[in-house]
């Protein structure tokens, strides 16, 4: 990677009471190199600042070039944030996967929608998956000098003809060799396989969960968990793509497949290391396994265990809601209809507060043309189509789940503020329980 493609590392937000906030860094200011070396992403810039004495070289917002030293403890903090965690530009993805969620949007919306990352560094960083199809000879030689592990990884299938026509890449072939690549240098990942039904499942799903768990054994796994999730699809889809949506049926017999597999790694290797996302059980309509059985949640970022951990938060913070509140206040609290039934004993509990009344609405999505979904893929038109014209109280409760990062955008591009006014009611994003609890008490 030349200096030249390497961009200064925008500041979007300076801590306070930091080193940074002291020496008087303000966001729009951008580093341009630490101790003369140009930092590529957020990697490069926690390791060149875990350095006691350092020297940045800064371009401010008015464009003046400053340098900048600072003495500090070893691995003390700076106090910086940054507008991208990639300061050379993200490595796009070149598999043709038919399942990608990117490829089965409409055309039209923001340009970040359509960025396809396969992105080694924001697997290490933030936990996206990656198919390793992607990573040149250079990358991989960092990933080992710097000892980026655990990455996630999307297997899908171990079978090289399997993953090939998963994938449309020929590289794919490669995913065996590959892991074994990670044990022989005690690096770890955690994988994924998207069951698409007629392709990756019934044998071929068996086989993957197998050929994996051999990679389990041993002081340090090189595969510690697989997630296994439903392939989802939309309406906007290509018609040729050749897959197929999963059925209650299809569901039903996953999960009887994957539970046998779990007995089996239990037994083997001390762990249920394959692991069921939570839409499999809400597909088939059945109930989700309890709390003992998610062990210390190592899937928890890919809906494995998020709806029994979202119970475990909101029933330790309930013992501190209030017998009343007043004044007396309604809320809609809005839901994808996958979670509706799951979410049931929550609802209840709220509603035994003197005063406070939660109203549950649950959505699929139009937009997306599915019959079941998950909340994170409400859009907004979704949220107008199933509100509009309804008595909707003091407010809507929306899980900032549905929203942009950091945005309050949904996936459509409507923001908040053009769904609150279309509706004509306050909008209140809220994340977690906690933030729930205060909107509906406070």
């Amino acid at each position: 990677m030349s200096d030249l493609t390497i961009r200064p590392a925008r500041i979007s937000k300076v801590l306070p009471d930091s080193i940074a906030a002291e020496i008087g860094f303000e966001p729009g200011d951008a580093i341009v190199s630490i101790n003369d070396t140009r930092p590529r992403d957020l990697i490069d810039y926690q390791f060149l600042c875990a350095d006691e004495v350092l020297q940045l070289d800064v371009l401010d917002a008015a464009g003046k070039t400053h340098t900048v030293e600072i003495e500090k403890d070893y691995d003390e903090d700076l106090g910086l944030e940054f507008e991208t965690a990639l300061f050379d530009g993200l490595i796009q993805c070149n598999n043709r996967c038919p399942f990608c969620f990117i490829d089965q949007q409409p055309p039209g919306k923001r340009q970040s929608l359509y960025l396809k990352d396969d992105d080694y560094r924001l697997s290490f960083l933030y936990g996206s998956y990656l198919t390793l199809t992607n990573l040149t000879q250079k990358e991989w030689q960092r990933i080992e000098q710097m000892r980026l592990s655990p990455l996630y990884v999307s297997v899908h299938a171990t079978e090289p003809e399997v993953r090939v026509r998963l994938l449309k890449n020929p590289r794919a072939a490669q995913i065996l060799e590959q892991i074994e690549w990670f044990r022989e240098r005690r690096l770890q990942i955690h994988a994924q396989v998207v069951v698409c039904p007629g392709i990756n499942d019934g044998v071929h799903l068996e086989r993957t969960l197998l050929d994996l768990a051999k990679f389990y054994p041993g002081e340090v796994p090189a595969v510690t968990s697989v997630a296994v999730v439903p392939v989802g699809l939309t309406r906007f889809r290509p018609d040729e793509d050749e897959l197929i949506p999963v059925t209650p049926e299809k569901a039903a017999e996953v999960i009887a497949q994957v539970k046998a597999l779990q007995q089996k790694f239990r037994q083997q290797l001390g762990t249920n290391f394959a692991w069921l996302a939570d839409e499999w059980f809400l597909v088939a309509g059945e109930d989700l396994p309890p709390q003992s059985h998610y062990e210390d949640y190592p899937q928890i970022d890919n809906g494995v265990g998020s709806i029994r951990l979202f119970l475990k938060h909101f029933a330790s913070a309930a013992k501190h809601l209030p017998l009343q509140v007043e004044p007396s206040r309604r809320f809609i609290w809005v839901v994808g209809n996958a979670v509706e039934k799951a979410f049931q004993p929550i609802l209840r509990q709220l509603n035994q507060v003197n005063g406070l009344r939660i109203d549950m609405v649950a959505l699929c999505s139009h937009y997306w043309g599915q019959k079941i979904s998950v909340t994170g893929l409400l859009t907004g038109q979704d949220l107008l189509e199933g509100l509009y014209g309804k008595d909707l109280g003091n407010a809507v409760i929306l899980p900032a789940v549905m929203l942009k990062y950091g945005e309050n955008c949904f996936l459509d591009d409507m923001t908040v503020e053009e769904l609150s006014h279309k509706l004509n009611i306050p909008i209140l994003p809220v994340r977690g329980i906690e933030e729930l609890i205060d909107t509906c008490i406070k």
